[in-house]
């Protein structure tokens, strides 16, 4: 389209398609096929052995989700991207691409309450060991490392301890030993480009602010291209050693030809193809819809989320916020260093009156909804410790930033004046108790 180098505002509404070659068609069509016709014999072969991208069949690939994954790759900087069917799975198949029983990661205890469970359960299951350490100090992440430490994982902006991830001093220590970082960047986008700052893959949960209106859900692996999986091939085995269910494929070899993508297409043709976790069509058309307007929506819940933050910290009923503006030290350091634009729509907080007025205040809302999600275009509330982090022990919980008395709130769209004014009602029927 230019020679120059497009903008991210640009980039979330044009990246990855300009029109339909056939029709003209500006909007990306909804290709809502499960199959796709081979012009021959040898054509089929020749996709179904890697010697020709192509359309096979959507549970690999499908031409409305390629879009949005040409889209989502140019956001964040990266050269390929893989779509899925929600942010777990994408969180899932980010680490089971690289990983396998008897192997194990290192991960940052400020995590999603979904991620960890998945983390210290089902991967546990399937032979995975995921070591949890805490963030504030990188060096952390090298002490909890062994010959068959396969990855890093961290969140940029925690949900919901919101104290911003190192990226590049822990993405430093791994690269010098041959250990990617991955970054779950679901509540900071277009805020922070972790593949910049040394990540090697990026995650997200579409189905948040990207999408930005609660209709779809998705995931997203996007694949840096910046890591050199083959420098050390003991460190790396899954994409240094033949792969038997496909003829004994080295991807770091196979993928040669496309660029330096051994990461992203090992991802699509063994685990997309063998587990299934396939986006729907219509959903990656629903979600290209939302990135258009991430840039715009972005500013604004951050802008909002300031002013709650504000708000809630001169409030005489409320003994903490959680939120990068009231941290100090190096927290406030990491949040001005990898944050630009804002810190993002989220904001959490802690009655005086503990459990009890956190229930009260929650049942007292009116223009905020009571849901488990975040990045939606309306205000959110709830209380993790009773529903998203619930399956985490006090411990657990603890480590993640969960008290029994906090509050998470998902600032949207609406005007200021009346997100505020929801919120002073809510708080002083909270303090009756």
């Amino acid at each position: 389209m230019t020679a120059t180098p497009l903008r991210p505002e640009t980039l979330a509404v044009h990246a990855g398609w300009r029109a339909d070659p056939t029709t003209g068609s500006v909007a990306v069509p909804i290709h809502q096929t499960t199959s796709y016709q081979f012009r021959d014999a040898e054509h089929a072969a020749a996709l179904f052995a890697l010697q020709e991208s192509g359309n096979i069949y959507t549970r690999i690939m499908n031409p409305t989700t390629s879009v949005l994954e040409a889209r989502v790759a140019a956001l964040e900087g990266g050269v390929a991207a893989l779509a899925v069917a929600s942010g777990q799975a994408a969180s899932a198949l980010a680490l089971q691409n690289l990983a396998r029983a008897g192997d194990n990661v290192v991960s940052s205890t400020a995590l999603y309450g979904g991620t960890w469970n998945l983390f210290a359960n089902t991967l546990k299951d399937q032979g995975i060991e995921v070591r949890f350490v805490d963030p504030e100090d990188p060096e952390n992440f090298r002490k909890a490392t062994d010959s068959r430490t396969r990855a890093y994982y961290a969140e940029t902006l925690p949900n919901p301890k919101l104290e911003v991830f190192p990226i590049a001093e822990v993405a430093a220590i791994g690269r010098a030993i041959g250990v990617p970082l991955i970054v779950d960047n679901t509540a900071a986008p277009l805020l922070c480009r972790p593949l910049d700052h040394g990540a090697a893959a990026v995650v997200y949960s579409l189905t948040k602010y990207m999408g930005g209106h609660g209709t779809s859900i998705g995931g997203m692996i996007v694949d840096g291209g910046n890591f050199d999986w083959a420098a050390d091939p003991e460190r790396q085995p899954l994409l240094n050693s033949p792969d038997p269910s496909y003829h004994g494929a080295v991807w770091t070899e196979a993928a040669k030809a496309l660029g330096p993508v051994a990461y992203a297409l090992r991802a699509r043709v063994i685990l997309l193809r063998d587990l299934g976790p396939a986006l729907s069509p219509f959903n990656a058309f629903q979600l290209l819809q939302g990135i258009e307007t991430v840039a715009l929506r972005m500013e604004r819940h951050c802008q909002n989320a300031q002013r709650v933050a504000e708000r809630l910290a001169g409030h005489k009923a409320v003994t903490r916020v959680i939120h990068p503006s009231q941290q100090q030290g190096e927290a406030r350091a990491r949040a001005d260093r990898y944050l630009k634009g804002g810190y993002g729509g989220l904001v959490g907080f802690e009655l005086a009156g503990g459990v009890e007025a956190g229930r009260r205040f929650i049942d007292t809302l009116q223009l905020f909804y009571h849901v488990a999600n975040i990045g939606d275009a309306r205000s959110l509330a709830i209380h993790p410790a009773s529903t998203t982090h619930s399956q985490l022990n006090e411990a657990e919980q603890a480590a993640t930033g969960v008290t029994p008395g906090y509050v998470r709130l998902s600032i949207g769209l609406e005007h200021i004046d009346d997100i505020l004014a929801d919120l002073d009602q809510a708080l002083a029927a909270a303090s009756k108790g």
